[in-house]
Parts: C-alpha cells; structure tokens; sequence
C-alpha cells in the first residue's frame, strides 16, 4: 500500500510565494511518475508540474518560471516551489504518485491541499 502525506499551502497574497511538499511512503513499487495536479470545482484536475517516466520536468504552461518541482535525495519527496502566485493559482493541490509493481500500475493520490492567492 502506498500513501502519500501532503503538506504546505494555505493563504498567499498575489505575488507571494508557497511550497508543497509530499511523501511517498510505501515499498515494491517502481516509480513510473510523481507530481502536482491542481483542480477548482466544476473544473477537471490538472497537471502543474510532474516527473512523468523521466528525470527531467514536465510544467503546465501556466507554471513556467514560476513554479520548481523537485525531488528529494531518497526519492520518495516531491516538492513544489510556487512564486509569482496569482489569483488563478488558487485551487486545491494534489500529490499523484503512479507506480508499477508485479507488472502492473498503481495510481495514487493524496488527500489534497487548499492554495487560496488573494489579491
């Protein structure tokens, strides 16, 4: 079983900065991607920014220059650096965690965090 702990987010003003961080906890399972979804009501989840089969970055344009994903040392650590935030950054935040055990993959996601960017 693989659970992921999110944590950061809250209230920013436009402008500001905040981090999210999320933890992967769980073992047998070959990591196919790991990133930040975001998703409003009434809106479908979107991808922010992810390592999706590969080392290297994937950012939603929206993110570009604002937004830095990066990963822990063990791997298991994700971290997402939102500056510049603006007002349509607001949205609930979630770590997805997608991982192949005995041939098979595992879609997982964390229980979501609230980014409220007030101006």
């Amino acid at each position: 079983q693989v659970q992921l702990m999110e944590s950061g987010g809250g209230l920013a003003q436009v402008g500001g900065s905040l981090n999210l961080s999320c933890v992967v906890s769980g073992s047998g399972f070959t990591t196919l991607s790991l990133g930040w979804y975001r998703q409003n009501p009434g809106e479908p989840r979107e991808l922010v920014a992810g390592f999706m089969a590969s080392d290297r970055p994937t950012y939603a344009r929206s993110a570009v220059g604002r937004f830095t994903i990066t990963r822990g040392n063990a791997k298991n650590t994700v971290y997402l650096q939102m500056t510049d935030l603006k007002p349509e950054d607001t949205a609930v935040y979630y770590c997805n965690f997608v991982g192949r055990r005995l041939g098979s993959p595992y879609d997982y996601w964390g229980q979501g965090t609230q980014v409220t960017v007030s101006s």
